[in-house]
C-alpha cells in the first residue's frame, strides 16, 4: 500500500510558491505531491520518510511540519485557543495605511503641496516601502537565493524600484529642490507624468497587504464548514463503571466503554444503545432536522445530540475510527486535490513571474527605443511588474473546493475531490439499486385481505399474536403494524416455527397458522379459498411477501408485506429527470416487484434479478453506449458497480465497501440529496471554472495595458489585489447554496 503523509506549509504566499515546492517533492525517487496553497498543505505519496520529506520543503526555502492533534489544556479538556494567523498582517497593513494616506493625498493634490513637502512624504512612505513590504521583500530574497522567483518578487522589485528612483530623483535630481510640484497622472504616456514615485511605492504596499489580508480571512472563512463540523465531538463523557458515574475527557474513552448520555448531552463516540430509549438529532450528520428515535441495540454516531430521555451507551468507535473523524478526513482529502483545469494553471504560474518580469524590462527598453521619456517608460516597467497577479490562479480550485465541500458537509455531502466534480457534469445515466436506495429495505404491512369469517382487524391481531415470538422480518413487520393500530398481539402461546414456511401459536385457545399456502396445504391439508389464493397471487406478482393466516383448519385471510418506497423517491426521480439524467432501476429482486417500484416512482428503464456481477456488466454495457453513468447504491453487492461507474454515489446507510467505491457518500440516505449533491458539485465545478475564467482574463487583459503606459502603477497595485480577492470571494457564495427543487 503506498503510504500517505500530509505536512502543514509554511511560508508561502502565492500559487507560484505551492507550485514550487511541489516540483522539489517530486523530485524525489518515487514521490508524488500534492500542496494545497488555500489549506497550506502538502499531501505526499510514495514515502512515509517525513525527515527527507521536510527537508527537500526546506531546501525549496519554506517550512513544513507533521501537524499535531489539538492539545487540551484545561479539566474540561477545551482545545488551547488558537491565536488568529491573520493578526500581525492586519497589524502591518493597518499601521501602513496611516502612513501611506497622507503620501497619496499630498502627490495627487497639487494645492496641498507646501514648500518641501517632498521630504515629509518620504519621511512618511520610507516606513511603508520598508518595514510595511518587508513580507514580500523577505519572502523575493529567502527565493532569490534558491534560484527562484514567484509573485513576491514582482511585488518587492516593483516596490524597490519605484523608492529607489525617488530615492534618486530627491537626493540627485531636482526633485528635492524647496517649491517643487508635482502632478498625478493615470497613464504613463503623460507628459506630466511625476518624477517621483513615494505614492507608488506606499499605495501598492497597502493594496497588496490589504488583499493578503482578505485573503487570509476569506481562506478561513472557506474552510469554516470543516472546522465546525470536527468541533462538533463532545469534549467529556460520564462513563458508567458499575453503579458509579465518572466525568472523563472524551478523548479518554475506548471500545466497550458505557457512557451515560443525557437530554441535551452530545454522544461523545460511536457506539450502541444498551438501555434506554429517546430521540436523537441527527443534524449534523445528515442534515435532516427531524430527531430519529433509537432503542436498544439501535447504532448511534458521536457528537449526535440526545434530545429525549436517558441513554446508556456502549463505545464501539473511538478517535480516528469514529464517524466524525472519518467524514472529516473525506472533506480534507477533497480539498486536496486539484481538477484538471486547476493542473493547467498551475503550469501556468510556475513559469509566469520570470515571463513577467521579462515582459516588464521590454516594456522599458521598448519605450526608451520608441522615444519615450525615461519617466514614462519607468512607470510601464514597474506597473507590469504590479499588475501581474497569479495568486488568483492558485486561489481559484482551492477555495471553490473549501467552500463547496464544506457546505456539503452541512447537507449531509461528502464530495471525493475535483475529479468527481468533473465527472458530474458529463454523466448523463442514474442507475438505481432499488432496495435500501430507492426502497426503505424494512418490510412494512401493505394490506390484510380478510374472508366472510373474519374481519381485516381479526386477521391481523390473530396474525400478530403469532408473529410476536419471531425475529423474521415479516414477522416484525406485522407486530409493528397491528401495535400501531391499537391490536394486542402478546396473548399466544406455545410457539412454533417452521423455518422457511410459517409458523404456529395457541391463540384464545385456538390453533392459528401463519404462512405460505404450500405450507398450509402439505402440512396442515388446509385449501386457500381462491379469493384469497388470488389476492397471495397478486401480492407476489407485485413483488409483495404474502402469508395465510388460519385459525382451526380453516384459512381465514392474508396478510401482505414488502419493502417500502421512500417517500421521497418519486420526487427524486423527477428531479434526476429535471437535471438531464435518464433514470435506471437495477434490482436483484424479481421483474415484478422491480416493475412495481419503477412505475411508482416513475422509473422506465428496469434491469431485475441482477446479481453483482450483472450490475457490473449492466453498467459498462451503458457505458459502451456512450452514456456517462452515475450509480447509486449501498450494498456489498454494489460496490463492483459503483467503482466501475463514471461517478458513484453511496448512501450513507450502506456498507463501507459501498461507501469506499464511491465518489460522493450521501449520509442522509435520501435519495432527493442525491440530486442536491449532482446540484452543489455542478455548483462547485462552475465556480472554478469561472475563478479560472477571470484570473486568465484579468493578466491577459491587464499587462498589455500596463506595457503601454495605460495604468498608474497605483492602480495596477490596487487591480492586482482585487484579483485575488474576487477570486476567494465568489468562492465564498457557495456558502449560500440552496438545492433547487
Amino acid at each position: 500500500m503506498t503510504d500517505v503523509v500530509e505536512l502543514d506549509i509554511t511560508g508561502m504566499t502565492c500559487a507560484s510558491c505551492a507550485n514550487r515546492i511541489e516540483r522539489k517533492l517530486g523530485k524525489l525517487p518515487g514521490v508524488t505531491a500534492t500542496v494545497n496553497y488555500a489549506t497550506e498543505k502538502a499531501t505526499v505519496a510514495g514515502s512515509d520518510d517525513t525527515a527527507t520529506l521536510i527537508a527537500a520543503v526546506e531546501a525549496a526555502g519554506y517550512g513544513a511540519t507533521v501537524p499535531q492533534a489539538p492539545t487540551p489544556t484545561g479539566p474540561d479538556g477545551a482545545d488551547a485557543p488558537v491565536d488568529d494567523p491573520a493578526a500581525p498582517l492586519r497589524q502591518r497593513l493597518v499601521v501602513s495605511a496611516v502612513l501611506a494616506v497622507p503620501v497619496v493625498v499630498l502627490s495627487m493634490v497639487p494645492v496641498l503641496q507646501f514648500p518641501d513637502w517632498q521630504w515629509l512624504a518620504l519621511a512618511l512612505a520610507a516606513p511603508v516601502a520598508v518595514w510595511g513590504a518587508l513580507p514580500f521583500h523577505r519572502a523575493a530574497w529567502v527565493n532569490a537565493r534558491h534560484g527562484a522567483a514567484t509573485m513576491d518578487t514582482l511585488v518587492s522589485v516593483g516596490v524597490l524600484a519605484a523608492f529607489g528612483w525617488s530615492l534618486y530623483a530627491l537626493f540627485l535630481g531636482d526633485a528635492g529642490t524647496t517649491g517643487m510640484h508635482m502632478t498625478f497622472s493615470w497613464f504613463a504616456t503623460d507628459p506630466e507624468a511625476s518624477d517621483l514615485y513615494l505614492e507608488v511605492a506606499s499605495a501598492v504596499t497597502v493594496f497588496i497587504l490589504a488583499g493578503r489580508y482578505m485573503e487570509a480571512r476569506a481562506k478561513q472563512q472557506s474552510g469554516a464548514a470543516l472546522r465546525a463540523l470536527l468541533e462538533l465531538g463532545a469534549k467529556d463523557a460520564t462513563v458508567l463503571r458499575g453503579a458509579t458515574e465518572t466525568r472523563v475527557p472524551a478523548a479518554s474513552l475506548v471500545v466497550g466503554d458505557l457512557v451515560v448520555v443525557r437530554p441535551g448531552e452530545r454522544i461523545p463516540s460511536d457506539g450502541t444503545v444498551r438501555d434506554g430509549s429517546s430521540a436523537v438529532d441527527l443534524s449534523m450528520l445528515t442534515g435532516e432536522s427531524v430527531p430519529v428515535e433509537v432503542r436498544p441495540g439501535d447504532d448511534v454516531t458521536g457528537a449526535t445530540v440526545n434530545v429525549g430521555g436517558r441513554l446508556v451507551v456502549t463505545v464501539t468507535r473511538v478517535g480516528a475510527d469514529t464517524e466524525l473523524a472519518r467524514m472529516g478526513r473525506l472533506i480534507e482529502d477533497a480539498q486536496t486535490g486539484k481538477a484538471a483545469v486547476q493542473r493547467l494553471a498551475d503550469r501556468v504560474s510556475g513559469v509566469f513571474v520570470p515571463i513577467v518580469i521579462g515582459l516588464a524590462v521590454l516594456a522599458f527598453v521598448g519605450w526608451i527605443v520608441s522615444g519615450g521619456t525615461v519617466t514614462a517608460a519607468f512607470t510601464a516597467a514597474v506597473a507590469t511588474l504590479i499588475i501581474a497577479c497569479p495568486c488568483a490562479l492558485g486561489l481559484a480550485t482551492p477555495t471553490a473546493l473549501l467552500v463547496g465541500t464544506g457546505r456539503g458537509s452541512q447537507l449531509g455531502i461528502l464530495i471525493g475531490g475535483p475529479q468527481v466534480l468533473e465527472s458530474t457534469r458529463g454523466v448523463d445515466t442514474i442507475v438505481l439499486d432499488k432496495t435500501g436506495t430507492v426502497t426503505t429495505g424494512a418490510m412494512a404491512l401493505r394490506s390484510v385481505t380478510g374472508s366472510p369469517d373474519a374481519d381485516d382487524a381479526t386477521v391481523l391481531r390473530l396474525a400478530a399474536a403469532v408473529e410476536d415470538g419471531s425475529e423474521h422480518p415479516v414477522a416484525r413487520a406485522v407486530v409493528e403494524a397491528a401495535r400501531a393500530r391499537g391490536l394486542d398481539p402478546s396473548s399466544a402461546s406455545d410457539f412454533a416455527s417452521a423455518p422457511g414456511a410459517g409458523v404456529q401459536a395457541v391463540v384464545d385457545g385456538d390453533v392459528v397458522l401463519v404462512g405460505t399456502v404450500r405450507w398450509l396445504a402439505e402440512s396442515w391439508s388446509i385449501t386457500v379459498p381462491d379469493a384469497l389464493a388470488g389476492a397471495v397471487d397478486t401480492a407476489e406478482a407485485a413483488g409483495g411477501t404474502a402469508v395465510v393466516v388460519a385459525r382451526n383448519g380453516a384459512a381465514l385471510g392474508v396478510v401482505v408485506v414488502g419493502d417500502t418506497v421512500k417517500p421521497e423517491a418519486a420526487e427524486a426521480v423527477r428531479r434526476f429527470v429535471a437535471l438531464g439524467l435518464h433514470p435506471v432501476l437495477l434490482t436483484g429482486d424479481n421483474d415484478g416487484a422491480a416493475r412495481a417500484v419503477a412505475a411508482e416512482v416513475g422509473i422506465d428503464e428496469v434491469h431485475a434479478r441482477a446479481t453483482p456481477a450483472s450490475k457490473l456488466d449492466t453498467v459498462r454495457r451503458l457505458q459502451a453506449e456512450g452514456r456517462s453513468v452515475a450509480m447509486v447504491g449501498d450494498g456489498v453487492n454494489d460496490a463492483a458497480a459503483l467503482a466501475a461507474a463514471d461517478l458513484g454515489i453511496a448512501m450513507g446507510a450502506g456498507t463501507d465497501a459501498a461507501i469506499a467505491a464511491s465518489d460522493i457518500t450521501v449520509v442522509s440516505g435520501r435519495l432527493t440529496v442525491v440530486a442536491e449533491a449532482i446540484q452543489l458539485s455542478r455548483a462547485t465545478l462552475r465556480t472554478i471554472k469561472g475563478n479560472l475564467f477571470w484570473a486568465f482574463a484579468y493578466n491577459v487583459a491587464a499587462i498589455p495595458l500596463a506595457m503601454a503606459g495605460l495604468l498608474n502603477p497605483v492602480l495596477a497595485g490596487a487591480a492586482m489585489a482585487f484579483s485575488s480577492v474576487f477570486v476567494v470571494t465568489n468562492s465564498l457564495r457557495l456558502r449560500r447554496f440552496t438545492p433547487q427543487s
